[in-house]
């Protein structure tokens, strides 16, 4: 793990000073997101701390994190689920915010996720896309994100409208579910175990951008991506 190093941002949050520091880890999985990172972390409040979880990079994604202020942790093990749990498990904040390193989201919107955990009224946080472009979202995505819910909805009652790659918790509540899945399948997974337990899961609705250029899912920038997801969705709801 990376020396951390102060953020650059000016912005702060109500638990954020010298003394005790972001009550609040950002925890962005990824692989092969140097050129998006150049863009994204700039823009990251201080009121966050920034874990990178580098699956596996070939394209200096590792040293664009720790030039940029945030802490690094490698995980060689492949898999969206490895790296989000890697991070959860790197994390030192009660409160962490997992969020999708490819430029997608506004890291701001972390903030707005994270509130309703910190004031007790929600025990997970979604962040439920709004594509600001009609590309933003392929068609392929959208057919197996309605799918999965659909499966959600009959299994557990939970009644959400997206899969969420964006979402807040409490660090300890998250490690506590025990989500096993290190593939695609992690947030059905633990979507499902929160239905199971009864969590209060609240939506928000945040922009969903098209990607940095340069960087491409790796779940549903390509048809067969998403078919290699659908088949790890299917495995966990089965």
């Amino acid at each position: 793990m990376a020396e951390t190093i102060p953020e650059t941002s000016p912005e702060t949050g109500p638990e954020t000073g010298p003394e005790t520091g972001p009550d609040t880890d950002l925890v962005l999985p990824c692989r092969n997101e140097a050129a998006a990172l150049r863009e994204l972390l700039p823009r990251v409040p201080a009121a966050l701390s920034v874990i990178v979880v580098d699956n596996g990079s070939t394209d200096g994604t590792a040293d664009v994190a720790r030039a940029q202020g945030a802490r690094v942790v490698s995980e060689s093990r492949p898999g969206y689920g490895a790296a989000v749990h890697a991070g959860l498990l790197a994390a030192t904040a009660p409160y962490v915010v997992v969020m999708d390193g490819d430029g997608s989201f506004d890291p701001l919107d972390a903030l707005s996720l994270v509130e309703p955990i910190r004031r007790d009224e929600a025990d997970l946080t979604l962040g439920c896309r709004r594509p600001v472009t009609a590309g933003a979202q392929p068609w392929h995505a959208k057919a197996g994100n309605r799918f999965v819910l659909s499966a959600l909805r009959r299994r557990t009652g939970l009644r959400v409208r997206d899969i969420a790659p964006m979402r807040a918790a409490r660090r300890e509540a998250l490690l506590g579910l025990g989500v096993e899945d290190r593939r695609s399948g992690y947030p059905v997974e633990l979507l499902d175990r929160a239905g199971r337990a009864g969590w209060r899961v609240h939506e928000i609705d945040v922009d969903y951008h098209p990607r940095t250029a340069g960087t491409r899912s790796k779940v549903s920038g390509s048809v067969r991506g998403s078919l290699v997801a659908a088949y790890d969705f299917w495995r966990v709801l089965s």
